[in-house]
């Protein structure tokens, strides 16, 4: 009954049988094999148009390698306060950049606004003694489990574009983002005026592999050279593309993601009341007391006390795999709480 994370997840069967049937001895590595030369076509399909996509061990990796190859080391990139770039990644973005900064900005429900960056904007002076902004910096979901639409993204990526700025999109989480939209992920990525995306995989039933993808072909151009320069790139790659073309060509992504959203808003169906964001991906947080948190735990359910939201505040996250059973029994007992 452990709701702390959806790294915690198993890995699909799906995922295993792909990654069994790219066993054996192959004639070329890194990414001369046959399943690596078959990504960016895959990824063309999904997403419908050109993509450049590179495979890489984390999303951490894809986040980071994604903002170095279009952020200078005297550069800067916008992102919400609570960003995972910021809050949980070590400083890899400054590491990978060469010293790139990250440049907060507050707003609620881990969502940015125009009005949020043009108001933490009009606090520079933009001159020679300050970082420039090179790229803006989208989490989808965001860290709040909340998700920006279509019109949100491509507002956003206006406002970057208007100065200059490449848009990149942490989307660790964005098969549940597009489960909640209903809509295709075009309409959230490049047609909105996204650059490039982390697309998640682990988190949603993978099991060493994530994708980065790069929509503007210029920006792709130093990623290669990048991504083995950091030690990113396996040099037995047909495994993290066989992880990545079972989740996409038969429809895995977006499956396994519904199921998580489905069990997250069942939970959020227990404690309307409670909640302290709205539920659109598979993330649910709760105001719960000290005593309420202990009752919840003491049952044997696992959660994270959530800091960031306040003194009261717990995080739910419901897997891919998370058992009904266990789903019913936590929304039982946080009713039961009143």
């Amino acid at each position: 009954m452990d709701f702390l994370s959806d790294n915690a997840a198993g890995v699909h069967p799906a995922i295993l049988k792909a990654v069994a049937d790219a066993s054996g001895a192959q004639p070329r590595g890194y990414d001369g094999d046959q399943w690596s030369e078959r990504l960016d076509a895959a990824f063309s399909d999904l997403f419908g148009t050109a993509v450049k996509a590179f495979a890489v061990p984390s999303g951490t990796a894809a986040n980071a390698l994604g903002l170095a190859a279009c952020v200078p080391p005297y550069g800067g990139v916008w992102c919400h306060s609570e960003a995972h770039v910021d809050v949980d990644e070590a400083g890899a973005v400054g590491f990978y950049t060469a010293g790139a900064s990250l440049m907060l900005v507050p707003s609620p429900a881990g969502k940015l606004t125009v009005d949020a960056l043009d108001a933490a904007a009009a606090r520079r002076r933009g001159d020679v003694h300050q970082v420039q902004a090179a790229a803006l910096s989208l989490t989808q979901a965001t860290e709040c489990g909340t998700v920006y639409a279509p019109a949100e993204v491509a507002a956003l990526a206006g406002w970057a574009k208007a100065r200059g700025l490449a848009v990149q999109m942490d989307g660790a989480r964005f098969a549940n983002a597009v489960a909640h939209l209903g809509c295709s992920p075009a309409d959230v990525t490049w047609r909105a005026g996204v650059d490039m995306l982390s697309f998640g995989c682990i988190k949603n039933g993978g099991m060493a592999a994530e994708a980065l993808l790069v929509f503007d072909a210029k920006l792709a151009e130093t990623i290669p050279v990048r991504r083995k320069r950091a030690g990113l790139m396996p040099s037995k790659g047909r495994f993290a593309a066989a992880q990545l073309l079972a989740m996409i060509e038969g429809g895995l992504w977006l499956e396994s993601a519904r199921g998580a959203n489905a069990g997250a808003q069942a939970l959020a169906a227990a404690a309307p009341k409670r909640l302290l964001y709205p539920v659109e991906a598979n993330e649910v947080f709760l105001r719960l007391t000290p005593a309420e948190r202990e009752t919840l735990r003491a049952q044997g359910f696992g959660f994270y006390d959530w800091e960031l939201a306040g003194p009261d505040a717990a995080r739910f996250v419901v897997r891919w795999d998370q058992d009904k059973a266990a789903i019913d029994a936590l929304a039982a007992a946080i009713a039961r709480l009143g």
